[in-house]
């Protein structure tokens, strides 16, 4: 059903229904170790603890690449929490969503908190529309992702890594490898083993088991296509393999890899949510981990290298600013336990694991008197 309607193949869509039972063991588990906590008093005779309680209602607004698992890692830890739950799926996935299409669940003050996957543009109008009544919101967006490439990296393990995040699911993971930063010493072994490895994929009906690579999800997807390899041809870019529409049935287009962009060039600073990737060349490493920050987005990001030194620096402080950071694994393919989302534009929510069950649920913080005295904090004498 999900490759009928989104054009993913069927590995991945079999993949994404096991993420969802995987969540929900995983927040069966979790039910258990829901955590409050018992400070010490600064006044004598009071006991000072914190309680996690549901929120109510959570409203789920999923977007059409991943219509079950996104949902899944919602509505599960939502629904341990003890909510109830809401569900928008995208209009164009009926048949995988089951959705409830016309409920303005952003202005509806019953609904405490809304999980919004999809577009930083439309994410960006719900989270102002919930603001406004002073409700939640958890924004998981876009992400404009990078894959370092250092002089000592595996070139093996890069360019396996590399098809599959660039041109699995027909780019349209907001995971997706956007951009390739390759150290001017590989860059050239990079790019052509990358473009043999393009014409090796089994494109086709994303139905039949042997297939790789899948349709666009719609024809507006298609023309996003066309328009993102006209504009980056215009702004000097250098199409190195694909960059057409694909003469058959349904909605199919070449993976594409570009170079020849600046790193700053705008069509580079720009998510298309389509299977092209941009391929730069930079000499030092402080530049790549600069071009991988400059993007509005901070979703995902990954290096490859083997050196101790580089792979600190890359998750410190001075390193990603993302809310994914990755070491020797392309930037697509999260696990269930790791809090997912990212930073800046791509909205600051986290879902499904670590302790992203807390924005599911409000915090309280309780006092508890059980002595006879009403003594104050901070020593104040009101008498």
């Amino acid at each position: 059903m999900e490759s009928l309607e989104v054009g993913k193949i069927l590995g991945e869509g079999v993949g994404e229904v096991q993420e969802y039972i995987d969540v929900c063991d995983y927040a069966v588990g979790l039910s258990r170790m829901f955590a409050g906590h018992v400070f010490p008093s600064e006044r004598k005779g009071h006991a000072l603890l914190e309680q996690w309680n549901p929120l109510g209602v959570v409203g789920v607004i999923t977007a059409f690449n991943f219509p079950v698992a996104v949902y899944g890692w919602n509505s599960a830890i939502a629904m341990v929490c003890g909510n109830c739950m809401l569900w928008k799926g995208a209009p164009s996935t009926p048949l995988t969503s089951v959705a409830i299409t016309k409920t303005l669940m952003a202005k509806d003050e019953r609904l405490p908190l809304v999980s919004f996957t999809g577009s930083t543009q439309v994410g960006h109008k719900v989270s102002m529309m919930v603001q406004e009544r002073f409700g939640k919101f958890l924004l998981e967006l876009g992400g404009n992702n990078a894959i370092i490439v250092n002089e000592d990296a595996d070139l093996d393990m890069v360019v396996r890594a590399s098809v599959f995040a660039c041109a699995g699911t027909a780019g349209q993971r907001c995971t997706t490898t956007r951009r390739l930063i390759l150290h001017k010493s590989v860059y050239d072994e990079v790019v052509s083993r990358l473009v043999k490895a393009y014409g090796q994929l089994r494109i086709g009906d994303p139905c039949e088991a042997d297939t790789l690579y899948g349709p666009l999800h719609s024809t507006a997807a298609v023309e996003a296509y066309k328009n993102a390899i006209e504009e980056a041809i215009k702004q000097g870019g250098k199409v190195e393999c694909g960059g057409k529409v694909i003469d058959r049935p349904g909605n199919f287009v070449e993976p594409t890899i570009i170079s020849g962009l600046s790193h700053d060039a705008k069509i580079v600073q720009t998510e298309t949510f389509v299977p092209i990737v941009y391929i730069l060349k930079f000499e030092v490493l402080d530049e790549a981990i600069r071009w991988n920050n400059e993007v509005k987005q901070g979703l995902s990001s990954s290096i490859f290298t083997k050196d101790l030194g580089n792979i600190f620096q890359w998750i410190g402080p001075k390193g990603s600013d993302c809310g994914i950071i990755n070491v020797n694994i392309p930037t697509n393919g999260a696990e269930i336990g790791g809090a997912f989302g990212g930073e800046k534009h791509t909205g600051g929510g986290r879902e499904s694991g670590s302790d992203a069950w807390k924005q599911y649920m409000r915090r309280s913080t309780i006092t508890i008197n059980y002595s006879k005295e009403l003594p104050l904090a901070q020593g104040i004498k009101f008498e």
